[in-house]
């Protein structure tokens, strides 16, 4: 029931579930283009993988939990003009938690010293970069007031986390990627399709908050 996903109820489950096994790649792969590019995980490449870190950021909008996403531009190095969580590559001697709360400060203006990580997701390795993404999970208190970057950010997306549950937001296209068709399922929010790599690390979060709504 949707009622039981207040910001309190979100972050006292996700804080112990997150410490147990999680869905992992079974539930990233329900929102892969099929055919997938890769089955591999971060077990299989290991130090072999570039290494990023985004935030997925749960905070109250509205009196309803939301999460936030950024519409890439076209100036940044990678991942122009697409949809995605606030994130990027490591730096030098940073640690993944470190590098999450870096680029939220630089992308989205957020004021990282009032919102808690609860957790980390399954890491996702995308085959096409050569990266593996490591989502972290933060739970924000109050409303956000978001500065985004105009060289990284041409638009904030902020989606009650309702919606997202919501399987009628749920479609599947057929694309031309990669020089062949492949079938691509993607949430829609308005004019947005989130899909690839932001989807399937939301596939699995969904899947989790989806225990807590049927306790």
């Amino acid at each position: 029931m949707l009622e039981k996903l207040t910001i309190d109820s979100i972050q006292k489950f996700l804080r112990g579930r997150l410490q147990a096994e999680k869905p992992g790649l079974a539930a990233q792969l329900r929102f892969s283009p099929q055919p997938p590019p890769s089955t591999l995980t971060y077990q299989d490449v290991q130090d072999t993988c570039l290494k990023a870190a985004v935030l997925i950021l749960i905070y109250p909008k509205d009196r309803q939990p939301h999460l936030v996403f950024i519409h890439r531009t076209g100036l940044g190095n990678h991942h122009q003009h697409q949809i995605s969580f606030p994130g990027g590559g490591l730096e030098a001697e940073e640690s993944v938690e470190q590098a999450a709360l870096r680029e939220a400060r630089e992308e989205l203006g957020v004021a990282t010293e009032k919102i808690i990580i609860v957790g980390q997701l399954t890491p996702l390795y995308v085959q096409p970069s050569n990266y593996c993404i490591f989502p972290l999970v933060a739970i924000g208190r109050d409303e956000m007031d978001f500065q985004p970057s105009p060289c990284e950010v041409a638009a904030v997306i902020e989606v009650p986390l309702a919606e997202l549950l919501d399987e009628n937001h749920i479609r599947r296209e057929t694309w031309f990627l990669r020089s062949c068709q492949v079938a691509v399922p993607f949430f829609q929010y308005g004019e947005h399709k989130i899909w690839g790599a932001t989807a399937m690390i939301l596939s699995e979060l969904l899947e989790l908050l989806e225990e807590l709504k049927s306790r």
